[in-house]
């Protein structure tokens, strides 16, 4: 049986390493979003970088426009810029079905090439039982890990953090500032009228003083005095 298999050498390790890399993107994808779900369970002191961007991002949306009107759009732009290195992972997940679609043309190239060459069909046969046994570990490992799934818990959790956590602490934040800020700008006032009133209460003595103030001196009225008696007599 293992002739058989080993019969075309090339085509099948070929096959059997498509198969493998398709499976692998499978898996490295699925562990990917495992890790954010579990990330996503406690937001508050997550040290993923990709969800500390998220959250500075939405923060700095909630400043400059104070709400952000759709907030699973926000997290879907997210979801579908994860990446693995350069590579996003949507893209991995296509490239896992290329592969797995490249290997079974592989096989269906090294199926034709066994018929020209009048080869019987237990020579063939291996091309279409490693076609199928590929095509079913590539459907059950897909239907295990199950990224539709992942990405469905993925994006309700950061939904419920963002709308539920995050946003109703910077709302309170935002009213604590606005508590704070009347506060700061009533006691500059409040100095200014304690600066001034002395200068008012000083003022009014100085006033006082000038009007009750006479206007000659006793010396000066004595003189003056006899000065009138000696011109009227």
């Amino acid at each position: 049986m293992l002739a058989l298999f080993f019969g075309h050498k090339n085509f099948m390790l070929a096959i059997l390493a498509l198969i493998s890399l398709s499976i692998i993107c499978q898996i490295v994808s699925g562990v990917i979003y495992h890790k954010l779900i579990w990330e996503t369970e406690n937001m508050s002191t997550t040290t993923n970088r990709a969800l500390q961007k998220l959250k500075l991002k939405f923060t700095s949306c909630r400043q400059l426009h104070e709400s952000v009107p759709n907030v699973s759009v926000f997290v879907d732009k997210f979801i579908n810029q994860v990446k693995v290195g350069r590579l996003p992972l949507s893209l991995l997940k296509h490239i896992s079905g290329q592969l797995m679609l490249l290997a079974v043309l592989v096989a269906g190239i090294g199926a034709c090439q066994g018929i020209i060459h009048n080869e019987n069909f237990f020579q063939i046969a291996p091309f279409y039982l490693i076609s199928f046994l590929g095509l079913y570990c590539y459907f059950a490992i897909s239907s295990l890990i199950d990224i539709p799934g992942k990405i469905k818990i993925l994006r309700t959790n950061l939904i419920d953090y963002l709308e539920n956590h995050l946003a109703s602490r910077l709302e309170q934040t935002q009213l604590d500032m606005r508590m704070i800020q009347p506060d700061s700008s009533s006691e500059p006032a409040s100095q200014d009228t304690s600066v001034k009133l002395p200068d008012v209460s000083l003022s009014a003595p100085v006033k006082e003083s000038t009007e009750k103030s006479p206007v000659f001196t006793s010396s000066e009225a004595e003189e003056l005095e006899l000065l009138l008696k000696e011109f009227l007599t």
